[in-house]
């Protein structure tokens, strides 16, 4: 009787090893293509299925260095604003990540000897994409392939699953494009596998479009909420070295802010979201920046949710960044402490031994210390879930919020560093899926861009694009109800990894006997059946 493991009919790669690395680096590049600045979200499934083909049934090295292949050509140009701190973060980060997908092709190598394989290609990828947004140093999820689907049908799996459903349905359907290449390449072509592939592929594009419009909630109600981008007077690594620039900026839009509600052009707001390091002062270090807030705040007549950095009482040696609710009479009131400050950016791990050899991390002089509640904030109101910068990208941020109640989901960046690049632009996709996954909507303020206004669809209503100055105003829906993807999220992520590491663990099993059965210590090879 023929085992699952099929031990005894070892199958040849589905491609030579010459077109299997050229597959790899179309396929990164196609991920690529996925995100801003060409953003056609489609793409990623195309990327996600070069590399299935190009890994499948492949040994466990070749399928690793497909995979690594991919990942460089991917993150490579992906992560091209990290060029702003240096060539070397730039290629260390991308390396690092390019890293994660080699030991997914690796794996991809070894369950596409799987029935099912699509499937457990997928929940190789979600299990990928987990351990690089862990680890090491809490991990990066930029690259995400859920994060690229704002526009596409398959965005709508983040409602209904969350954002690693969404990266499992873009990897499957790859994956079973892949599969449909290697089955008509058969002979005798196995047409029932062809149809029932098919119909998976089609039903996994279709289903969102027929299920979520359906399931969205009705709003509980509306916030009108003011955003400002005061702008910054320079990019790159020293937009914030102009002391106090900044802050004027934004005080002066919220002044004029404050002179149009007045003029009765614009609604009075709930309240007025600043960016982080809107305040590039310590408001509780200088008394005069402090009355310009306080100032801005009287005039407009509500709080302000102000970005800060700030220094952490009884801690000469470290600080936080921080949204204060500054309230118009009782001055700073709330605050959120980003709790996911970026490594090397916000603080320097190892900080003794790398310093030494590192001398561009003194611009870090003080290490920010996370902190230790989610940003759960009431302003004129409106229950607010508030995320710093990098955070969005962060699910365990983002669902804290929401399990804290947030009605609206407000973000405070500051991408002035990594201005002219497509670091703002990827951003905004991101904010976009989150909007689409929580079922709320999602207010970016950016000190120099982009700023905008995200309905619960993730489509953006209004924006600030990248340099300008000014403000909006607009009035957004608030919602209570938690989506299937808030609820279920975490549980499906840990469900598709406990499948991968199955599926990786009886694919393993699976080689060793065949190559048992072959007496090799190679990969088992028959005649090909696969494209040559």
């Amino acid at each position: 009787m023929r085992s699952a493991l099929q031990a005894d009919r070892p199958a040849a790669p589905a491609v030579r090893l010459p077109t299997a690395l050229v597959l790899a680096a179309l396929a990164g590049l196609a991920l690529w293509a996925a995100f801003p600045p060409v953003a056609v979200g489609w793409s990623a499934v195309v990327g996600s299925a070069l590399l299935a083909l190009a890994c499948w049934r492949a040994p466990l090295r070749r399928g690793a260095l497909v995979g690594l292949i991919a990942g460089g050509f991917f993150f490579g140009p992906l992560l091209e604003w990290m060029q702003v701190i240096g060539d070397d973060a730039w290629f260390g980060l991308a390396l690092l990540c390019a890293a994660w997908l080699a030991l997914v092709g690796g794996a991809v190598s070894l369950v596409t000897r799987l029935p099912g394989a699509p499937v457990w290609v997928a929940d190789v990828w979600v299990l990928g994409e987990a351990l690089r947004s862990r680890i090491p140093l809490g991990g990066f999820p930029w690259g995400t392939v859920g994060f690229a689907q704002p526009d596409t049908a398959l965005g709508g799996w983040a409602w209904l699953g969350g954002m690693p459903v969404a990266s499992f349905a873009v990897v499957l359907v790859g994956a079973v494009l892949a599969n449909l290449v290697v089955l008509v390449r058969r002979r005798p072509m196995p047409v029932r596998p062809l149809v029932v592939w098919s119909v998976v592929a089609v039903g996994v594009v279709v289903l969102p479009t027929l299920v979520v419009p359906l399931g969205r909630a009705d709003p509980v109600g509306t916030a009108t909420i003011a955003v400002v981008q005061g702008g910054t007077p320079q990019m790159g690594m020293g937009a914030m070295d102009v002391r106090r620039a900044v802050l004027d900026n934004h005080v002066r839009q919220t002044l004029d802010l404050a002179a149009a509600i007045e003029a009765g052009s614009v609604a009075r707001p709930a309240f007025v979201l600043w960016p982080e390091n809107s305040s590039d002062i310590d408001l509780f270090a200088d008394a005069d920046a402090a009355a310009a807030v306080s100032a801005a705040a009287k005039a407009v007549g509500v709080p302000i949710l102000v970005g800060v950095v700030t220094a952490v009482p009884g801690r000469s040696d470290a600080v936080w960044n921080a949204g204060v609710v500054w309230d118009p009479v009782a001055g700073p009131t709330q605050m959120y402490v980003k709790t996911h400050p970026v490594p090397f950016g916000e603080y320097v791990p190892f900080r003794g031994i790398l310093t030494r050899f590192i001398d561009r991390l003194d611009r870090v002089p003080r290490d920010m210390l996370a902190g230790d509640r989610p940003g759960n904030l009431t302003i004129g109101g409106v229950d607010v879930g508030n995320v710093i910068c990098f955070e969005i990208a962060y699910g365990d941020v983002v669902d804290a919020v929401v399990d804290g109640g947030a009605q609206v989901i407000t973000v405070q960046t500051n991408n002035a560093t990594y201005g002219g690049t497509s670091q703002p632009a990827q951003q905004l996709q991101i904010s976009r899926m989150r909007a689409i996954e929580t079922g709320r909507s999602v207010l970016v303020a950016a000190t120099s861009g982009i700023s905008a206004v995200i309905a619960a669809d993730g489509s953006v209503s209004e924006r600030l694009d990248e340099g300008a100055e000014g403000w909006l105003v607009p009035t957004v829906a608030t919602y209570d109800t938690r989506t299937p993807g808030t609820v279920l999220g975490a549980a499906l992520e840990l469900a598709g990894c406990a499948l991968a590491v199955g599926a990786i663990t009886v694919a393993a099993v699976g080689a060793r006997r065949a190559r048992r059965h072959t007496g090799s210590t190679a990969a088992p090879q028959v005649a090909p059946t696969g494209i040559t």
